[in-house]
This record gives structure tokens, C-alpha cells and sequence, in this order.
């Protein structure tokens, strides 16, 4: 079966030789610059020299990212970017020019983003939320920064195995008025409310995150907790530990504001009071005027 490349993304191909060219100065007259890969019907595929693995020769199948080069031409490399086609990725712009603006993707060659694919002219050292594709005419990989149109509607995949309480990775996407717009698995636009924040967060940072709702519209609420018991359970491990960390004692208690205890320990009051009555009933802490005490079984 003929090799089919995945261009913007990972493939393994078979070492067919290595790549030389004529050099006098050299042992035989020639030097390596590379070897060749299997790329089947687009031929042979350059991997430069200082991307080879070790100790690969002819026939060895060698893991590697494809994309082009500066000059339209399929590349392999060993390196990992920070994107793949399909991916929702925040990258940095590098630079900007008559067409359009470049973005750090941990490769050789920067990522073209074209004026139409940006929703505000962007800007050097600023990092954006984008997609990665495979543009059509060009046959080139291009990020868009209209990453809504990527986006999937969760209705339509039979609700995505989303359930309440399902644990997912978070791409945070930017801020509203009602809290932090994210992008769940790679897939589904969702909504972290500003009153489920505990925790600094900022748009690209990666998170763990933990379904609430999926509405009949499609939309998806999303906490950054583990929700019911199993977020007491969690937090009542951290509590334990950090009051082992800071001598056997906790300042805080029910009497501490909301606002400390979210500063402190990234959770409600609500969840603080339940880890407190948890550990209390395992007898690991006592409670009282000054905070909690750990005990001899603590």
C-alpha cells in the first residue's frame, strides 16, 4: 500500500538513503546533507542532517514530522512543533509582513497566518488563539485566527460523550463579561463562569476542566473543579497536606472570608468547609478558635 502523507502532521516513513551531494574536500569526494524518506506518490522527502536520529540507515522507519520549506518543498523533521493540522494552538507572532504575520510554531520555518485569517492585524511578541490547516490552494499549512468556523457543534456529535462531571482538557480561548470562554478537547467551544474561577488564569494557558451542562442550544458550562464529592474528597487530601507543610497548623476556618480561602487554597468556602467536617470526622485535625490543629493520627 502507497505511502500517504499527512502534511502538517506526523508520519513514519522508511529511510530510502542518504542524501549527498559532491564535495571535494571530503572522504569520497561527497558529503551527507540528510537522508531521503519514502514518501510514495510525492517521492522522496529531504530530513537535513542535523534532524537524522541516530544509527538509522536504509529500511529504518523513522518518526517524523512533514511539512514544506521555504521553498514549497515537503521537509521532514525530528522536531516537535507546538501545533499539528486540526489543532487550536497560542502562539506568538514573530513577524509581520505585506501579507500577512509569521507565528512561532517550534519549527524551522514560522507559521504564514494571511490578513483575511485574522480577526485584528496582529502584532509582533503578541500571542493569538489560532487553528492550524492545510490551505487548499497553496497546499501549504496556515493558521486562522476565525477559530469559531473550526469549531464543532457538540449536538451534532451525539453530545460528544460530554457528561456532567466528564474531566477535559481546557485550551482557555479569552474573557467575557460572564467568565472565560475555553475550547474543550480540541473540539467544542464552552464557558467557565467568573464565579467558578479559584484560580489564575490566563487565555492559552492549558487546564485541566470538568463538565457542568450541556444545554439543549448546544452550549457548554464547564468548572475547573471536580464537582460533588469527589472535589471535597481532592481538596481534603490538599488541605491535609498543606497543614503538614505549615507546622501541623491552619489559620484558616470557618470564620475566614470567601476571598481569603480563594486566595489560599483556589476553592470556594463551600468546598473548604466540607474537606474541614471530613477530615475532622476521620479525627485527622481539630478545630478551633485559632484554625485547625493536626492530630497524632493526622
Amino acid at each position: 500500500m502507497e505511502t500517504e502523507i499527512k502534511i502538517g502532521n506526523y508520519n513514519t516513513l522508511k529511510m530510502t538513503r542518504v542524501a549527498e551531494r559532491p564535495n571535494p574536500h571530503a572522504y569520497g569526494g561527497k558529503e551527507s546533507f540528510g537522508i531521503f524518506l519514502d514518501g510514495g506518490k510525492e517521492g522522496e522527502i529531504l530530513m537535513p542532517q542535523k534532524y537524522v536520529p541516530e544509527h538509522v540507515k536504509a529500511g529504518s522507519d523513522v518518526h517524523c514530522f512533514v511539512y514544506l520549506d521555504q521553498d514549497e518543498r515537503l521537509i521532514a523533521t525530528t522536531e516537535k512543533p507546538l501545533a499539528k493540522v486540526g489543532d487550536f494552538a497560542y502562539l506568538k507572532c514573530s513577524w509581520v509582513n505585506e501579507y500577512g504575520a509569521f507565528l512561532d510554531w517550534g519549527l524551522m520555518k514560522d507559521l504564514f497566518c494571511p490578513f483575511r485569517e485574522q480577526k485584528r492585524r496582529m502584532e509582533i511578541g503578541e500571542s493569538y488563539i489560532v487553528y492550524v490547516y492545510v490551505d487548499k490552494d497553496s497546499y501549504r499549512v496556515a493558521a486562522t485566527a476565525k477559530v469559531d468556523r473550526w469549531l464543532h457543534d457538540v449536538r451534532q456529535d451525539n453530545d460528544g460523550g460530554l457528561h456532567k462531571g466528564v474531566e477535559v482538557d481546557l485550551l482557555v480561548w479569552q474573557k467575557t463579561e460572564l467568565g472565560f470562554k475555553v475550547i474543550i478537547n480540541n473540539r467544542y467551544a464552552g464557558l467557565v463562569y467568573k464565579d467558578q474561577v479559584f484560580q489564575y488564569i490566563h487565555t492559552g494557558d492549558r487546564v485541566k476542566g470538568y463538565i457542568l451542562n450541556v444545554r439543549e442550544d448546544g452550549k457548554i458550562d464547564v468548572s475547573l473543579q471536580p464537582l460533588g464529592r469527589r472535589q471535597t474528597l481532592d481538596f481534603a487530601e490538599t488541605l491535609l497536606e498543606w497543614i503538614k507543610a505549615h507546622d501541623g497548623h491552619c489559620p484558616f476556618s470557618d470564620k475566614s472570608t470567601p476571598d481569603d480561602i480563594k486566595r489560599e487554597f483556589q476553592v470556594s468556602k463551600k468546598v473548604f468547609k466540607k474537606a474541614v467536617g471530613d477530615l475532622y470526622k476521620k479525627q485527622l485535625i481539630t478545630i478551633s478558635d485559632n484554625g485547625l490543629e493536626l492530630t497524632k493520627k493526622g
